[in-house]
């Protein structure tokens, strides 16, 4: 099975055209965090690299990346790589809710890849955070079809 590291940009063929993600963060005990481009494209950008320079918290996800690309069965190549932009660098910040007995969100923790921390109530920016959670590969075909969004 394929490894992907940081950097690398994969092109993926579904059968609404050409999807790209991008590794941008690896970690020891889960997997990599990776980044959507909107999409699909019905041919390959002249500089795919160059589509990723945008930080967009809402378009990067855990995703087992090898395992969900073998168990779809979607044809797909590294097709390069490129330098994660110097914004972007530190891992990212994810949230996720604790709920309470009813299913009550109670509070949220915020979860950088080493430590948490909490908050009762959301922010703006808090609410824009990926959930820390694994995508699975059902909800991963369906955002690099959609566009990423």
């Amino acid at each position: 099975m394929e490894e992907y590291t940081p950097g690398d940009i994969v092109e993926i063929e579904t059968g609404d055209g050409l999807a790209y993600v991008q590794v941008t963060h690896a970690h020891p005990s889960y997997p990599p965090v990776v980044k959507f481009l909107n999409g699909p494209y019905q041919k390959r950008p002249d500089n795919v690299a160059s589509l990723f320079s945008g930080k967009d918290e809402e378009s990067i996800a855990m995703v087992p990346l090898a395992g969900v690309l073998k168990k779809l069965n979607l044809p797909h190549s590294k097709i390069g790589e490129a330098e994660i932009p110097y914004g972007e660098r530190k891992f990212p910040m994810f949230r996720m809710p604790v709920r309470g007995k009813q299913g009550e969100i109670i509070y949220w923790w915020f979860w950088d890849g080493q430590g948490l921390s909490y908050s009762s109530e959301l922010d703006e920016a808090q609410k824009k955070m990926p959930l820390r959670e694994v995508m699975a590969s059902d909800r991963f075909l369906q955002k690099i079809c959609e566009g990423a969004r």
